[in-house]
């Protein structure tokens, strides 16, 4: 599939196992003009962990944020086809992913790239670059719903672990067991442990996607999402973990209620905020800086790449 698109207004969508997010941008000599950027929580990795399978309340409710969206792009001057469209673990996972992506190519238009684990881990770090940040110094975590890539300027990893799966897995209570909670931190110890001893001195820990920017969010009791106050906001290990204490004990209700909370994220940012803080004390990085750029802007130079 041919990701190119040689308009000067762009758009993206990554389709996740959590949430789809759209993109439309405008490339100038004067720099890079956000035009919309939207994110929305669809569920699509609903049960895939169990059943192999995206489920139907899951695809439709995927489709109807699409078609959408869709409608959006179009309003921008973009149509359906010049999307860049991708899917990740979600999409990897499934057997029945490609049936769906074949209907959303026929009834909306978008065609979709499924990338492969080394390919998000890429286009993720393509897209996390914050102004002033250099990228051999970089190390990018996105925590997405069914993986979490970690990934440096020279490697990176796809992890089979992320907030829809480790909640599905392991935090079934509401508020969770100490027994459930223990039992997650463990599994998501094993994971980073498989993959990583240590990192080299030095690197600073970028994060991006949902889980980052909604711990953001909420560590400075911010009500309404501002891309331009959220990039850059540093966050420490003790801050990270003090919000996976916070977060423990509450109920579903009273985790809604916290100012700055995506309601519909809320059954899951537990978990996310657990592999945030795993990953800090694991790698002996002692503070992550927030960034609300990503794979959606990563596609555009993964496509360029070729």
């Amino acid at each position: 599939m041919d990701l190119k698109n040689s308009s000067d207004i762009k758009a993206s969508i990554d389709l996740g196992t959590n949430t789809c997010l759209l993109l439309i941008k405008k490339d100038s000599p004067s720099g890079e003009q956000i035009l919309h950027d939207e994110s929305t929580v669809v569920r699509l990795g609903q049960g895939v962990d169990q059943s192999g399978e995206l489920h139907p309340d899951a695809m439709k409710r995927a489709f109807d944020c699409l078609s959408r969206y869709a409608q959006i792009a179009k309003n921008h001057a973009v149509e359906s086809s010049s999307i860049l469209a991708v899917g990740t673990a979600q999409a990897r996972d499934s057997k029945n992913a490609r049936a769906f992506f074949d209907q959303i190519k026929n009834d909306l238009g978008i065609q979709f790239r499924i990338l492969s684990g080394d390919e998000e881990a890429r286009a993720t770090f393509l897209g996390a670059a914050l102004p002033g940040l250099d990228p051999a110094k970089m190390f990018v975590m996105d925590i997405g719903g069914g993986s979490t890539e970690l990934v440096s300027l020279e490697s990176g990893k796809s992890l089979p672990m992320g907030a829809v799966r480790m909640t599905e897995r392991h935090l079934k209570s509401n508020p969770v067991t100490d027994e459930e909670f223990w039992a997650c931190e463990q599994a998501i110890d094993a994971e980073i442990e498989r993959e990583f001893s240590s990192i080299p001195p030095g690197f600073q820990l970028v994060a991006v996607a949902g889980t980052a920017v909604t711990l953001a969010m909420l560590q400075a009791g911010m009500q309404e999402y501002d891309r331009k106050k959220l990039d850059g906001v540093i966050l420490t290990k003790g801050d990270v973990h003090r919000w996976v204490e916070e977060l423990k004990w509450r109920s579903l209700d009273e985790r809604k209620a916290l100012p700055g909370m995506e309601v519909k994220r809320a059954d899951v940012l537990l978990a996310g905020v657990m592999i945030f803080w795993r990953v800090m004390e694991k790698l002996e990085l002692p503070t992550a800086m927030i960034s609300t750029r990503g794979l959606r802007y990563g596609v555009f130079k993964l496509a360029s790449q070729g």
